[in-house]
């Protein structure tokens, strides 16, 4: 075939190709991509390939396991004058940190695990029941979709989401599936005091009081976000989730030991290596800004799954509790040789600024700054 006829048969793709449509009916379905790939496809839709320039370093970096770049895995157990410098080099270097000894059971941790795994292997019928396209602040606190951005982002990622309503108006037990109820409010009454114990610390890294950044202004808002990466049949085509920062506070997540989680430093891509029962931490935008940029908010991604054995991540963020309440850097950390660096703004528009686009780095701090 020559160059001019692959050009032209390639064209009639792309012309024959309505991706509002695709999309449209692979919401409708209500089975997210494992019901693709339970439908048997060694083929990935074209709604989840992605552009040439996203994938153009797909391949993992393998670390050099003495370069100092690796995330800290920090114990919590340690020396309180240590631990407070540990969380300050690690939220200002990396904005990313991992905690062994942080109070939580490994039993719990991996009884956690199995539940998110369970609900999103139930049988269809049962899942679609609770699928909802949209965020669970409003209406039920119980949603079940793929890809909360699918009709913002220029390709869908490779995964599905259980998402739960914990604070500040908790979901009613009730609506929390049955198979991951018992830990899902028993991981919730555990991370909300891990929560507040890291705020503390990191609160002091800054060099103020211990309770300047808890409560309900600042950890008030809890959402759990269960996420599920089956097997990818073609994973160079597509990701896990692409590339972000979260726009809240601060972010505890549990993940299994597949691997795949990223996180960037210095322009370049950091495996994250699980660490059987530790958790890792993040930095969100709004923390950055409120410490005008000590600490800064982690970028990260998760590659497309190759492996049979599913990812399982349980993720809780962990943001303010009124949507209207003003934020910017504090008073405390601006002086006239570092002048603040970012507007005073409303959590709210931050978050409506997030759910209305594609995910795209670190786009929440640069809209932001002055």
């Amino acid at each position: 075939m020559t160059t001019s006829s692959t050009s032209r048969e390639l064209q009639t793709l792309d012309d024959e190709y309505d991706r509002h449509k695709e999309l449209k009916e692979f919401d409708e379905t209500k089975l997210g991509v494992k019901g693709l790939i339970d439908s048997g496809i060694t083929k990935i839709p074209r709604i989840f390939h992605h552009p040439t320039e996203t994938l153009f370093d797909h391949e993992p970096q393998q670390p050099n396991p003495h370069d100092d770049l690796i995330i800290p895995v920090i114990d919590l157990s340690g020396e309180h004058t240590d631990l407070v410098q540990q969380l300050r080099d690690a939220s200002s270097k990396f904005g990313f940190f991992q905690v062994i000894n942080h109070g939580m059971s490994i039993s719990l941790l991996d009884r956690s695990i199995d539940a998110v795994k369970a609900f999103h292997e139930l049988q269809p019928q049962e899942k679609m029941q609770v699928y909802r396209r949209g965020t669970v602040t409003a209406g039920s606190g119980v949603g079940f979709y793929s890809n909360y951005d699918l009709f913002h982002s220029k390709a869908a990622s490779w995964q599905d989401t259980l998402a739960v309503r914990l604070a500040p108006v908790p979901v009613d037990p009730n609506e929390i599936p049955n198979v991951c109820r018992t830990e899902v409010i028993e991981w919730d009454k555990e991370v909300t005091q891990l929560g507040e114990k890291l705020m503390g610390l990191l609160s002091e890294g800054l060099g103020l009081s211990p309770d300047k950044l808890g409560g309900k202004s600042y950890l008030g808002r809890r959402t759990m976000a269960g996420q599920y990466y089956p097997y990818c049949p073609e994973p160079k085509k597509t990701i896990g989730i692409a590339s972000h920062t979260d726009p809240g506070i601060l972010t505890v997540l549990l993940q299994d030991q597949v691997g795949g989680l990223q996180v960037k430093y210095d322009g370049k891509w950091i495996n994250l290596k699980p660490v059987h029962g530790a958790l890792v931490v993040n930095i969100g935008d709004l923390l950055q800004i409120i410490s005008n940029d000590e600490y800064k908010s982690g970028e990260h991604r998760v590659f497309a799954n190759p492996f049979r054995t599913a990812r399982v991540s349980m993720a809780v963020f962990f943001s303010p509790g009124i949507y209207e309440n003003i934020y910017g850097p504090l008073p405390g950390l601006v002086a006239p040789e570092k002048p603040a660096l970012y507007q005073q703004l409303k959590f709210s528009d931050l978050v409506k600024n997030f759910f209305s686009k594609e995910l795209e780095g670190k786009s929440m701090t640069s809209y932001f700054r002055l």
